[in-house]
């Protein structure tokens, strides 16, 4: 560490100087660039870099405050993990999922529902695409990029309201204590899982996605897809029973 370096330290973490502290960012932040390109390369096409930079800095600014220079070790070796993890949690936050194709997907959704009420059918894809002003084709490409990107990361840990973690296979399961053995393992319960998934209807995969990752409420989320909250907590209800029945097979196999 230089002598400019360790006097800018000094200066933040002692003083709390706000210019030395935007120099000190300003320095690093090619730093957390360069942990947002590895992560990017790991991920989808559709993956929004600017976010992940976004995170990062957080991470960056975050191993700032708890950095102590007198210990010795680089900064960057210090913040390099502090930033990487900032950016993992953001994605598992965001399901790997990026604002653009989320606001297709609420859009979609609307539209379907709208749509629905008035037909009292379900509309086909040209009046889906018609009531949105677009062209089917475009219909068609972010129908593609959703089902991209629009995938429940299925071993992601999440609270499960008594401090333990658990997977979404086991919130479906309804038990987050079991430890599957025997000739069924792990892996195959997450493939059949992620088959089922694929089974439900678009609108269900969503309330799910929203509820268990986004961690919305079901008055916020029946607000994002312009349902009443009665009618959000069915669909919920619904595609977890559809989950189930996929799943009792499995279940069965391995009492």
């Amino acid at each position: 560490m230089t002598a400019a370096t360790e006097f800018l330290w000094q200066a933040y973490l002692e003083n709390g100087d706000i210019d030395a502290r935007d120099q000190l960012l300003s320095e690093h932040l090619g730093l957390v660039h360069h942990v947002a390109r590895q992560i990017s390369r790991s991920l989808s096409a559709h993956a929004d870099f600017d976010e992940l930079v976004s995170a990062g800095s957080i991470g960056l600014i975050n191993a700032m405050g708890s950095f102590d220079p007198s210990r010795g070790l680089a900064f960057s070796t210090f913040a390099a993990p502090r930033i990487r993890g900032a950016i993992l949690d953001e994605l598992r936050r965001q399901d790997h999922v990026p604002r653009s194709i989320r606001r297709k997907v609420r859009d979609i959704a609307a539209a379907r529902e709208a749509l629905t009420r008035v037909l009292v059918r379900a509309p086909e894809h040209r009046e889906i695409a018609e009531h949105l002003g677009i062209e089917l084709e475009t219909l068609w490409r972010w129908d593609s990029e959703i089902q991209d990107t629009v995938q429940v990361s299925l071993d992601q840990p999440l609270p499960d309201g008594d401090g333990r973690s658990a997977t979404p296979a086991d919130l479906v399961a309804g038990d987050t204590d079991r430890t599957i053995e025997g000739p069924i393992n792990h892996g195959q319960e997450m493939e059949i899982l992620r088959r089922a998934l694929v089974n439900l209807k678009e609108q269900e995969r969503v309330v799910l996605s929203l509820y268990y990752f986004e961690e919305l409420k079901l008055h916020q989320i029946a607000t994002v897809l312009e349902l009443t909250e009665s009618r959000v907590s069915q669909i919920r209800s619904k595609a977890i029973a559809k989950l189930r029945v996929e799943m009792a097979p499995l279940r069965e196999r391995v009492a």
